[in-house]
């Protein structure tokens, strides 16, 4: 470990209000013991009140926990900060072996009772999400450089219904984790405008020489919500789609990103959605076949006919 960093790590150690003798920091650091005097002469030589207490109880510490800057964590701090390393890390965060790092840091500035403590806390706390190939975290990482340093990629990308990919240029503006999948924004030189595209699709990708300029205060969040999730205030010809069914069910249906945007009404017993034409006959019918019996369309009836077609089309696929 480089020296910064030790005698950074010997101010963590001592602001944790234990007193920590040389050969327990030297342990600790992996470090001579004789380079652990260096690093305390030198903290002292900076200024930094450090109290050396002789005898066998002795040990160095900090003058009234002389530190108290944001990069100096307490407990619930550090375990706040490691709960949220193990969600990164789940969804499949870029930087894995930096938050490594980071995390090992924030275990090993602390004395044993609190490295024990948090090590406990993080056995009882998992999280459960889907595995992210090693190549889509390659290419998050190349994404997430391109952010930072405003450089434009090139990549091949294939959309959900295309054989053959197509070779792009963009610049990515963001990063965005949504529904359990990755997404970049960025703006399309092959379509002349900002769109959205999944990680997962990505084939290729490699750094330009091009460079560009994000627009000032733009959000990739607010971009990509406004497209998932279209304004419907004022918009003209929208359908009632009304749902009776099990309270259960209808909770769910009206928690669900894309049901819950369009919910008008919620009684015990009833739901009231307001779709577009377009996407109440294709993509609503599809979704609420897998409620199976707990819920019932009451209206409109092409919603109904829809569902019968759809399940008319599976019996006959399978029965052949």
């Amino acid at each position: 470990m480089p020296k910064n960093d030790n005698m950074l790590a010997i101010l963590w150690m001592l602001n944790s209000g234990e007193k920590w003798t040389a050969k327990q920091i030297s342990e600790k650091l992996e470090v001579n013991i004789r380079t652990v005097y260096r690093y305390i002469d030198a903290l002292c030589s900076s200024g930094v009140p450090i109290i050396a207490d002789p005898g066998h109880h002795g040990g160095y510490s900090l003058l009234h926990h002389f530190i108290r800057a944001p990069l100096l964590f307490d407990m619930e701090e550090k375990k706040t900060l490691l709960h949220a390393a193990v969600f990164a890390k789940e969804a499949g965060y870029p930087l894995s072996d930096s938050l490594e790092n980071a995390t090992s840091k924030l275990k090993m500035y602390s004395n044993e009772q609190q490295e024990s403590t948090l090590n406990h806390q993080l056995t009882g706390f998992e999280v459960i999400n889907r595995m992210i190939s090693p190549s889509n975290q390659l290419i998050l990482a190349e994404l997430e450089h391109a952010v930072e340093q405003e450089i434009s990629v090139e990549m091949d990308y294939r959309t959900n219904h295309e054989e053959k990919p197509k070779n792009r240029i963009i610049d990515p503006y963001g990063i965005v984790y949504w529904n359990n999948k990755w997404y970049t924004v960025a703006f399309c030189h092959l379509r002349n405008e900002i769109r959205s595209f999944r990680v997962d699709r990505i084939l290729l990708i490699k750094r330009t020489q091009l460079i560009f300029k994000r627009p000032e205060a733009f959000s990739s969040r607010e971009f990509f919500m406004k497209n998932l999730l279209p304004d419907l205030m004022g918009k003209k010809g929208l359908i009632s789609l009304i749902i009776e069914g099990r309270p259960e069910a209808l909770d769910e249906l009206s928690m669900h990103w894309f049901f819950g945007h369009h919910l008008k009404e919620r009684t015990s017993n009833q739901a009231i959605f307001l779709f577009e034409e377009k996407s109440i006959h294709s993509s609503v019918p599809y979704f609420l076949l897998s409620y199976g019996k707990s819920i019932r369309i009451i209206e409109p009836q092409s919603v109904k006919d829809r569902l019968v077609a759809i399940a008319t089309e599976l019996m006959e696929y399978y029965q052949h």
